[in-house]
């Protein structure tokens, strides 16, 4: 029997529009779509986020490192398929419905705490990928703006076309965004060739003027005392490179997308995470090479031809406007489709974790509503940071970073729990180098920080003042009653008294003094059958339950025992049932609690106790409107 009310949408009117869709069935959403695909398709939908980093990381990694940059290139791809691909592998394996590093994370932490922790980390995700929505769209427009064809009244104007794009993004989302993989593996296989041939053609020029090659060496000799000292740079600033290795947290969450069971799932998912990490990998380390020794570093300065755009200015220059413009249209076209990407994992993460805890309204599990409110988010980002390209850079390094530090962190206490001492020595290497890798970071570009903590405080508020909200909802799915429940209610003759006890000792002097108690406070009948229930509060941080009532017999006694998050709400839900199956309205007969209402109500909120017979006769109320078919709460 379910209980839990889900929002309905009234036909014909905005909020059944907005509503279209919405996801109440939790195992739908832990398994994904019905429609699944290949994982080397699959891969393409997570590499558009990923591969669309070459459209400003060798940029960045220039202006971070200089004349360093191939060197700090090669080291984030050691960091890369030495750390994050042996951890995301990891991941993929004990997450095969896609719920990443945090739901790892959720099981090691008790109660509210791993709630906390969740939000905090559900704050860092949203950072990333919201900043993954500002941030390419913002390269998006300076390729746009750069371009040669591009009318003139456009420049200067970068904030406004930002926010054109990111409206259009929206926009696909709200008139329904269909199947976006085929898309997505159009627009990545045209995009890598097009890199190819301009990474190629840059190759050859290098070996055509090796004059370059040797200024470049001439450069760093004159930069630098040793080769120690150069690596030891490049170590130092290979945090600032850090976007290069996004993509890892989204290749896990669409792991419900991959075709097979879980076996094949897994390989599957394994499979697309070493692909892209290879061909990420040697665009990575090609292009940080020829755009370092073939452009003028004073070009990608802000303002410069090159700036976040270090690819797109050598296809303009050595294979003509027409070429440029075709590789700037396939550049735009990933980058606002890694947005795309982007928003799609905001619309499947926040429907895993925040209804799930009673922290996010219903209509949460509907698309149109969080497409609104993540567009506002990215507006109004967008216009604090100028639609910069640089300047959001270690915001979005810090929310890869964190992800990828929990992920390690995961799988390290993962490995131990095991008795894998040498996976998880391994492991906690990667985690120290991803710690010290984040820890620059912050320290270098602390916006990242700034803005994760405004998620994070904003997802944390708001949360709690839902979950408060939400407190008097009915928060029961199922009802279900072991062989020794069923003969007790079968035996009340459909004339059902239950008697509300607070479990102490458990003894008979207990149980003979509560029947006293509520024959003298409500003049029940001696001959009149009752029934004790009993509520234990195991996890009172859960929201939704489903309630496993068990019989037993005591001195005498006939029980009912519930093990829930909520007293209130698990003794309405049991009536309502109690009711629907015997046919006649039941009563419950409580005593009045001594103390504070509102610490009281605080005690509910936080440890699902509380003031218990008005908060369940409220939640009754909320559940059923009929004052004729509501069970009857007696107190005393």
């Amino acid at each position: 029997m379910v209980l839990a009310k889900r929002p309905v949408a009234t036909e014909g009117t905005l909020r059944s529009w907005l509503l279209q869709g919405l996801q109440t069935d939790r195992r739908q959403i832990e398994h994904g779509p019905h429609v699944k695909h290949p994982w080397w398709r699959v891969m393409c939908l997570t590499g558009v986020d990923y591969f669309s980093t070459l459209g400003y990381q060798p940029g960045i990694a220039a202006l971070a490192a200089g004349f360093l940059s191939p060197l700090a290139t090669l080291f984030l791809v050691v960091l890369t398929l030495l750390g994050a691909l042996p951890v995301y592998r990891r991941v993929a394996a004990e997450s095969p419905y896609g719920q990443g590093s945090i739901a790892m994370l959720e099981k090691l932490a008790p109660q509210w705490w791993g709630k906390l922790f969740v939000l905090a980390l559900l704050g860092f995700a949203a950072t990333d990928f919201v900043i993954t929505m500002t941030l390419s769209a913002a390269d998006a427009t300076a390729h746009i703006l750069e371009n040669p064809f591009v009318p003139d009244f456009l420049a200067g104007q970068r904030v406004i076309v930002t926010l054109v794009l990111l409206a259009a993004l929206g926009g696909v989302f709200l008139m329904g965004f269909g199947e976006a993989i085929g898309i997505a593996v159009l627009l990545v296989f045209v995009y890598l060739g097009l890199n190819a041939i301009v990474v190629g053609t840059a190759i050859v020029h290098v070996v055509e003027a090796p004059q370059v090659v040797v200024d470049w060496q001439r450069a760093l000799s004159l930069d630098f005392s040793s080769p120690f000292a150069m690596i030891g740079l490049s170590l130092l600033v290979m945090p600032k490179l850090a976007l290069g290795m996004s993509g890892f947290e989204t290749g896990v969450a669409v792991m419900p997308v991959v075709k097979g069971d879980v076996p094949d799932r897994i390989k599957g998912t394994r499979r697309l995470l070493t692909v892209a990490a290879l061909i990420m990998s040697v665009f990575l380390i090609f292009s940080s090479f020829v755009t370092t020794v073939l452009i003028p570093h004073g070009e990608f300065e802000e303002g410069g031809k090159a700036s976040g755009r270090a690819l797109a200015y050598l296809a303009h220059g050595y294979l003509g406007d027409w070429f440029g413009t075709a590789y700037d249209v396939s550049t735009i076209a990933i980058l606002w489709f890694a947005g795309a990407s982007a928003m799609a994992g905001l619309i499947n993460l926040v429907p895993r974790y925040l209804p799930r805890y009673g922290m996010a309204p219903e209509w949460t599990g509907a698309v149109r509503p969080l497409v609104v409110g993540f567009s506002a988010i990215a507006f109004g980002i967008t216009i604090i940071f100028d639609a910069d390209v640089d300047a959001q850079g270690g915001a979005y390094a810090t929310g890869v970073l964190v992800l990828m530090l929990s992920a390690a962190v995961a799988v390290t206490l993962s490995a131990w729990k095991k008795g894998q001492q040498k996976a998880a020595a391994g492991f906690a290497v990667i985690s120290a180098v991803l710690a010290y890798t984040l820890v620059d970071n912050v320290i270098e570009r602390p916006d990242g920080v700034k803005i994760a903590s405004f998620f994070i405080v904003a997802i944390i508020v708001t949360s709690l003042i839902s979950r408060a909200t939400r407190s008097t909802e009915l928060r029961v799915t199922e009802v279900r009653l072991d062989p020794l429940a069923e003969r007790f209610v079968n035996e009340a003759c459909g004339d059902i008294h239950l008697i509300a006890n607070e479990p102490h000792e458990r003894d008979q002097t207990e149980y003979n003094d509560k029947l006293r108690e509520q024959w003298i406070n409500h003049r029940l009948r001696s001959s009149e059958p009752v029934l004790f229930v009993e509520v234990s509060v195991p996890d009172a941080s859960e929201f939704e339950t489903e309630l496993h009532v068990r019989g037993e017999e005591r001195y005498g006694h006939k029980i009912l025992r519930i093990e829930s998050s909520a007293v209130p709400n698990s003794l309405a839900a049991l009536l309502l049932y109690l009711r629907d199956r015997s046919g006649s309205v039941p009563h419950i007969y409580f005593h009045w609690a001594e103390g504070n209402p509102v610490v009281a109500m605080l005690r509910y909120l936080v440890f699902g106790g509380g003031d218990v017979p008005p908060l369940t006769r409220e939640v009754l109320r909320k559940a059923e409107p009929d004052l004729e078919r509501r069970p009857h709460v007696h107190v005393g």
